[in-house]
């Protein structure tokens, strides 16, 4: 039973946002920067953000050279260097509008380890940055082979990506929500989403309780749980594994690293080493929205940590995660307008931390007054 005051003044938003990760807290920020006078509310149905943005491995990517090589398989040239732009345009809005050491925000090296069957890869070094060489400040990719035995890491070769950096995706996320509530958003946490109601005046959106909020505008910003709003979107989660070790004594390594085209990916975490991927081992198996926890990519995970990361060295597992991405057809992130009044930002491809930014600035830029 509701009050009339309610119904009034506590259940209608000039905009609302779906989801509270980083599109959908970016979204909201801009909405704000552009209609500084509008009450913007975003609803998050857990009451932590449900999806990558928490669960991701602070990565600041815009893409290693095996990745880049296996999109330009299936994608034009032009298309791979305007992705590539966008994480990019992404990762400097997000500095931007943070500050580094609210987020700790790092660049000691970004490197791809290269096996004996990748070497081929290495001969399309100098195209690929010539083709990345308009929208970069410099070569995107540089042979590191000298740094390679001061990190114990077995691997054939080391390529050095000089546009990646890291972050503490607590820190990013809580900077985040501190800019969303300042601004005078309101977040409501524990909001699950049931349905959405589009008229030719407003979208009626339904959540769990029995209430319902109203507004002119309505972005989603979802991601890997937008085909449970709205269907028939080309649109496959993909769940990430992750774990994190005890410190390490004597680490002799930082910074962050890739393998096996972006599937595998590492790095230095206060003494300790955090290793994610392998998605890969069973891509059918992990196209789902169930935060738990595959065993057999755990364990394939444990096993390239003593041989690969650390060979030779025992080290117990402190921690293990996962968490949900979004992928489809293409890599592209879908930024469009559903309908008159319902606007989505979905589809990051793994990459929110370097999309998010962008993708909730040109998601705002649509909405209109």
């Amino acid at each position: 039973m509701l009050s009339f005051w309610e119904k009034q003044s506590l259940l209608a938003y000039d905009c609302i946002v779906i989801g509270s990760g980083i599109v959908g807290l970016s979204t909201a920020i801009s909405l704000k920067e552009k209609y500084p006078k509008k009450r913007i509310a975003v609803l998050e149905r857990g009451l932590l953000p449900v999806g990558a943005s928490t669960r991701n491995a602070g990565f600041a990517c815009i893409g290693s050279l095996t990745e880049i090589l296996d999109d330009l398989a299936y994608m034009h040239s032009d298309d791979v260097v305007k992705l590539v732009q966008l994480r990019r345009k992404g990762l400097q809005l997000l500095r931007a509008r943070i500050g580094d050491d609210r987020m700790h925000y790092r660049e000691r090296g970004s490197y791809e380890l290269i096996s004996e069957a990748e070497i081929p890869a290495l001969d399309r070094l100098d195209e690929v940055n010539s083709l990345l060489s308009h929208i970069l400040p410099g070569p995107a990719f540089t042979m590191a082979d000298d740094k390679l035995p001061k990190t114990g890491i077995v691997a054939r070769h080391l390529v050095e990506n000089n546009f990646e950096g890291e972050l503490n995706t607590g820190m990013m996320m809580r900077t985040l929500i501190d800019l969303t509530l300042e601004r005078g958003i309101e977040i409501k946490t524990g909001c699950e989403v049931l349905g959405i109601d589009e008229s030719p005046t407003a979208v009626t959106v339904r959540v769990a309780g029995g209430l319902s909020f109203t507004t002119p505008y309505l972005a989603v910003c979802t991601n890997a749980f937008t085909p449970a709003l709205i269907p028939n979107l080309d649109i496959a989660p993909g769940r990430g594994q992750v774990l994190v070790t005890e410190p390490v004594k004597d680490l002799p390594f930082k910074g962050v690293y890739h393998f096996d085209k972006g599937y595998y990916y590492f790095r230095e975490l206060q003494g300790r080493v955090l290793f994610g991927g392998g998605r890969n081992l069973d891509l059918l198996g992990e196209a789902t929205t169930e935060l738990e926890l595959n065993a057999v990519i755990q364990a394939d995970l444990e096993e390239k940590l003593r041989t690969i990361i650390l060979p030779g060295r025992e080290v117990a597992i402190e921690h293990r995660w996962s968490g949900i991405m979004a992928f489809g057809s293409t890599k592209e992130p879908i930024i469009k307008a559903h309908s008159a009044r319902i606007f989505l930002a979905v589809r990051m491809g793994g990459m929110g931390i370097a999309i998010g930014s962008e993708a909730g600035r040109m998601l705002a830029a649509m909405i209109p007054a």
